[in-house]
């Protein structure tokens, strides 16, 4: 094996024909690499499929490409473009902030600079390796500094403030707990004295940098990377200033009371700029000169304050308690690197998923971009669940470098060396992560490489694919079957709304459309309301609150509430999204469960096998019997498949009238025989007690249902990850395939749907 690293991502994901897609590459060991557009047709090696199939397309895409090592930048942190060196004052000056560090001790953390780590030049107020509250200073050769003499405590609010005086060299270092019955993880009865002052005289004064002034980090540079943050904070920081003077102790308390300086230089009120949807990136400076702050890799608004009373739970109702301002030192939205080659897809090009395939030596990386049609074409869209591609974006649930060897064993696109924990690290976390400080993780982009997302990447310790290599087994089954399709993404359907789906006399879901935007569920439901028809093929859809950023559409956000199938919480009072100021959780929770759109919701998940469908006796209906065209009357429908080796499992989903299922649903079919590896999923237990497992609670199953909606629309639904994986088993001709080509071919069908001639009561039979 060589020394070889090979990784890329495009922006954007997905694409229209005709319009330009940016690959970018960072490469370790070599300068060139080899480069292709491939179609990706399918991507499991599993040999009870079609195997890994990928085919070339002529294009304008040079065949050898100049690359070379690209750094990123982790670490979430706030930029102010002073160009002025306002933020440098000659004279006597003062910074301060409101805290609450997370993980204080350890390594040294900044949490206000104007600091260059390679120069030791400049000022910066942080938090040093002891977990101290420290100021420091330097002139390009010494450094001085002076050190609270007690320890922070972990996610408890403080007042921290400096004062630097250059003609006496007097620096004063005040902290000071403002800490109540809400805001902090200890309560104000714990005999803890979180007030310090230190009084030292610094041995230089601050020389003035080439560097930026940061919030939550300090500038450094080296030969070989150039610029970047480090020393990066973990934690929450509020309201925070700089003033031109040295202030006394009854102005810091003032402060420390709710009472900012009459006199900033620079004011960063981190409560300006709320509305009602949301927040963007930038923290506005209410002082004189506007040097506002930008944020680099979503820094998390919209948190609870140093004021914090518990009362509000979201900064709608109270911005003036949700001045916090969360910073993660692993946090990564967007790598920034720079295109190694710029492809436009022929205005004519089918639709599909393609990938730019890059190789040097034995290393091979396949960047995946999905391409819409230039205008619609087919009758049919696949909905590919790009924000659910994000969401779980280079989880790390399962991930060790043992595992990492094992998933290699199963793919030749990546190899055990380029999936080193550490690259995946750099690469950043999903939203079924905790950050370094514990923080569960709530944003996602496509702007860094997603290993997840290659073709025939299996996900840690499942032995399938997942997501986006799972889809394929769909979109194989399609061609093979003969059906022309068009790909759509959520990103598009929360973009454009109902213009995204009218077009189509029916769209698909893939197999696990897991996040839902609010317009995204709007869009579907007008569809379905205006006589469009829905074949709804995955397990746990419509589930969480999910939206894509404003100020980035590549970036989606959600946080994880106190219901559901989580792996973590937020924090109280933090359950509102920053991009939109709607609540987050499940949509379950907030009046719109999957079960009210498609007949379906969640109800179970195992990994360790799937099982067939049996037919219920709402199938030998006359209304549906055209379903069940060429199937036996007992007949186990799907006891095969690519995913666990049936077509109902992984996860599941359940009609349930109590949760919205339309009441003249007709309940096709349901699985049988799962092991009590299958729990009801924690939403629909009241109370913990056993007894819910797949061999002992007839709720843990997955359902085969058939409604019909207004002006002649239907949903179609077999609530399964598994379902689609099966299409591709016996040479794609088996009978999943078989009540999918009935459907299919009813549902792009002009006219009336099958059934619909039966009236009044037969119509509506149950």
């Amino acid at each position: 094996m060589t020394d070889i690293r090979l990784f890329g991502y495009c922006d954007p994901l997905s694409a229209q024909a005709g319009k330009p897609i940016d690959f970018m590459v960072s490469a370790e060991g070599t300068s060139e690499v080899q480069a292709e557009i491939v179609r990706l047709v399918h991507g499991d090696f599993n040999p009870d499929g079609p195997g890994f199939i990928e085919e070339p397309v002529a294009t304008d895409v040079p065949a050898a490409l100049s690359v070379r090592r690209q750094y990123t930048q982790n670490g979430s942190f706030s930029r102010v473009d002073d160009s002025q060196a306002r933020l440098a004052p000659d004279g006597p000056f003062t910074v301060h902030a409101f805290i609450w560090p997370s993980t204080p001790g350890g390594q040294r953390q900044t949490i206000m600079s104007r600091w260059s780590v390679h120069g030791n030049e400049g000022y910066a107020l942080g938090i040093n390796p002891e977990g101290k509250l420290e100021f420091w200073v330097g002139d390009g050769k010494v450094v001085d500094q002076v050190t609270a003499d007690a320890p922070l405590v972990p996610k408890v609010w403080v007042l921290a403030t400096a004062s630097f005086d250059p003609a006496t060299g007097q620096a004063r270092l005040r902290q000071i707990g403002v800490q109540n019955s809400w805001n902090s993880h200890i309560g104000p009865v714990t005999p803890y004295d979180h007030n310090t002052h230190v009084v030292e005289t610094l041995r230089c004064t601050p020389a003035k940098p080439d560097a930026p002034f940061l919030i939550a980090a300090a500038h450094e540079e080296n030969p070989e990377r150039g610029r970047f943050a480090s020393t990066l904070y973990n934690g929450k920081i509020d309201r925070a200033g700089i003033v031109a003077r040295a202030l006394s102790a009854e102005e810091m308390a003032a402060i420390a009371a709710g009472t900012p300086p009459t006199d900033p230089l620079a004011y960063w009120d981190t409560t300006e700029g709320f509305t009602d949807r949301g927040i963007d990136t930038v923290i506005r400076d209410t002082g004189p000169h506007g040097l506002d702050a930008q944020g680099v890799n979503h820094p998390v608004r919209a948190m609870t304050g140093w004021n914090w009373t518990g009362r509000d739970d979201s900064f709608r109702l109270n911005p003036s308690q949700y001045g916090g301002v969360s910073y993660h030192d692993d946090a990564l939205t967007d790598c920034a690197w720079e295109p190694a080659v710029t492809w436009a897809p022929p205005v004519d090009l089918r639709s599909g998923v393609y990938a730019l395939k890059v190789s040097a030596g034995d290393r091979v990386d396949r960047i995946p971009v999905i391409i819409r049609p230039n205008k619609p074409r087919a009758k049919i869209a696949v909905q590919m669940s790009t924000f659910t591609y994000l969401a779980y974006a280079n989880e790390h649930l399962s991930f060790d470098a043992q595992i990492a060897q094992a998933i290699v064993a199963h793919t030749p696109v990546i190899t055990g060396e380029d999936i080193e924990y550490d690259k995946l690290q750099e690469f950043g976390l999903s939203t079924y992560d905790h950050h370094n400080d514990g923080a569960g993780v709530c944003y996602s982009s496509w702007k860094r490489p997603i290993i997840n997302i290659r073709p025939g990447y299996r996900m840690a310790g499942m032995n399938f694919p997942w997501a986006l290599p799972a889809d394929l087994s769909l979109l194989w089954w399609l061609e093979h079957a003969g059906y022309d399709y068009d790909l759509i993404t959520d990103h598009d359907l929360d973009r454009e709304g109902l213009s995204a789906l009218t077009p189509y006399k029916a769209v698909l879901n893939v197999t696990h459309p897991e996040y839902y935007s609010e317009g995204m569920l709007d869009a579907t439901e007008d569809y379905l309301r205006e006589g469009g028809r829905v074949m709804y093929l995955g397990g746990n859809g419509y589930y969480w609150v999910t939206a894509a950023c404003p100020d980035d559409p590549a970036c989606i956000e959600v946080r994880k509430l106190d219901v559901g199938s989580r792996a973590w919480q937020a924090e109280a009072g933090e359950g509102y999204l920053a991009s939109t100021g709607e609540r987050s959780g499940l949509w379950r929770s907030r009046g719109r469960p999957p079960q009210k759109l498609v007949g379906l919701g969640f109800t179970t998940e195992g990994m360790d096998r799937a099982e067939p469908f049996e037919r219920m006796p709402d199938s030998f209906h006359k209304r549906v019997a055209w379903i069940f065209e060429g199937i036996g009357d007992e007949e186990l429908i799907g006891d095969f498949g690519l995913a666990l080796g049936g077509a109902a499992g992984v996860e599941l989903d359940r009609y349930d009238l109590a949760l919205g299922t339309p009441p003249h649903t007709l309940l096709l079919a349901a699985s049988i025989n799962h092991t009590d590896n299958y729990p009801l999923v924690s939403e629909e237990i009241t109370y913990a007690f056993p007894g819910r497992g797949g061999s002992q609670d007839p709720q843990v199953r997955g359902d085969m249902i058939y409604f019909t909606t207004q002006n002649n629309g239907a949903v179609f639904a077999a609530g399964s990850i598994s379902w689609s994986q099966a299409l591709p088993c016996k040479g794609g001709e088996n009978n999943v395939a078989t009540i999918m080509r009935n459907v299919l071919d009813a549902f792009i069908r002009e006219g009336e749907l099958p059934g619909s001639q039966f009236s009044g009561e037969e119509k509506h039979w149950r």
